[in-house]
């Protein structure tokens, strides 16, 4: 496509999308009386209008119902997390009884490796790429410590080339083979939080199973952002927050997937508790755990309603749109933003670098030589809400669901501004 770097050509496009219309389901933050070019959506998505219908539903159901919300509110508490398991496996490519929603990211991490990393004295090590955000990084070294190992030793970091920006696949895949009978966990982030990279999780997948491993991912900055098919592709484990591309709210819920084949075993290493037990038994406090037959078996304790009521409520326009289109914006979005940045570079010598590569979601990392920070409080005291990652970074993700073409356009003449300025 031959894209136009002007206002005309953007609404155009605008014009086109039939997703144009969800961006008034969102609210958007003001600076200086007018809506914020929101690119922030892979840290902490915006709120959609109705979240709030939801989680008042709940606090009237507890209002007036009290204990007996678990049995008769309009949505029972006791099973309120079963709504979000089929439309959150339509957006990671799962089974149903695969995915549930509990706890937070790391925290759902943890447990998973309970039950994913057994390392022997042969085979122990962890591959993660390198610099994976740090909570990954410090969830495997602790785990490593717990079973008597030395991170040093135990964790196996996937490098980048010398002067590049990116992970190439064939090294990635080399390093599994070359660890080989000593690997017993690959655990990576699908979409890289830094770059950007989307991770050939197929492929990985394949490739540590062949080396006799378990292969998960951290799907943060994955889920709700690129096409997924986590059951097809045979992976082991995922987890993923919900709050980045999945507008939940701050903080909010975690998703997890366990494949099928996991499922169902009562001897498998697992910590448990109350609200994994059989839904049918469980509220005859019985001393033997009887584990639920699917994901819900590694749940813990009763689901967190007002956590999850905003969850289910985002999801309830995922459902509508489905992965497929929302990805086809993305692209198209995604591409023009580059574009964008492309013209800005050629009109004002600006010294910047796009550090992404073409295998990507929604999300263009902006390596800024230079007028870094000075850029940056540039664009948020102008209303485009950007991130900063150190050293001299901008990561931007134009999320389909509510940024525009125009947007993409308004960006550039703001930045361009700011270079000259």
């Amino acid at each position: 496509m031959q894209f136009e770097n002007t206002r005309a050509y953007a609404a155009s496009l605008d014009r086109q999308d039939e997703l144009l219309k969800y961006r008034n389901e969102f609210i958007f933050p003001k600076v200086n009386g007018n809506d914020v070019i929101y690119f922030t959506g892979n840290s902490l998505g915006l709120q959609p209008k109705n979240a709030k219908k939801y989680v008042d539903e709940v606090m009237q159901d507890w209002a007036e119902l009290a204990v007996e919300g678990h049995f008769y509110a309009e949505k029972p508490w006791w099973d309120y997390h079963e709504r979000l398991a089929a439309p959150l496996a339509r957006v990671v490519g799962a089974k149903t009884d695969e995915v549930t929603v509990m706890n937070t990211l790391t925290v759902n991490l943890h447990l998973l490796m309970v039950s994913f990393y057994n390392p022997s004295a042969a085979r122990f090590k962890i591959i993660c790429e390198e610099k994976a955000f740090p909570s990954d990084q410090y969830m495997l070294a602790s785990q490593v410590r717990f079973h008597g190992y030395d991170p040093k030793e135990a964790i196996v970091e996937i490098k980048k080339r010398p002067g590049e920006n990116f992970w190439r696949e064939e090294d990635v895949l080399a390093k599994i083979e070359d660890v080989g009978d000593e690997l017993a966990l690959v655990l990576i982030g699908g979409v890289n939080y830094y770059n950007g990279q989307v991770f050939n999780m197929k492929a990985i997948t394949q490739a540590g199973h062949k080396a006799g491993a378990i292969v998960g991912f951290d799907l943060a900055h994955a889920a709700g952002n690129i096409k997924l098919e986590l059951h097809d592709w045979n992976v082991d484990f995922a987890a993923w927050c919900s709050y980045k591309y999945m507008n939940s709210g701050p903080g909010n819920a975690s998703g997890i997937f366990v494949n099928q084949r996991h499922l169902g075993k009562k001897d498998i290493p697992r910590f448990e508790g109350w609200w994994g037990h059989n839904k049918d038994r469980r509220f005859l406090m019985e001393p033997e755990f009887d584990p639920m037959p699917n994901a819900e078996a590694w749940h813990l304790s009763n689901a967190s309603i007002l956590s999850f009521a905003p969850y289910l409520a985002s999801l309830k326009m995922f459902d509508e749109v489905g992965m497929d289109a929302l990805v086809e914006k993305s692209k198209l979005l995604t591409s023009y933003l580059e574009f964008i940045l492309k013209e800005v570079d050629k009109n004002v010598d600006a010294s910047f670098e796009i550090i992404t590569p073409e295998d990507r979601g929604c999300q263009l990392s902006v390596f800024l030589h230079g007028k870094g920070r000075e850029i940056f409080d540039y664009l948020m005291k102008n209303g485009v809400i950007v991130d900063w990652r150190e050293p001299n970074v901008i990561r931007l993700a134009p999320v389909p669901f509510y940024c525009s073409f125009e947007d993409m356009f308004t960006f550039g003449e703001i930045l361009k501004k700011g270079l000259t300025s």
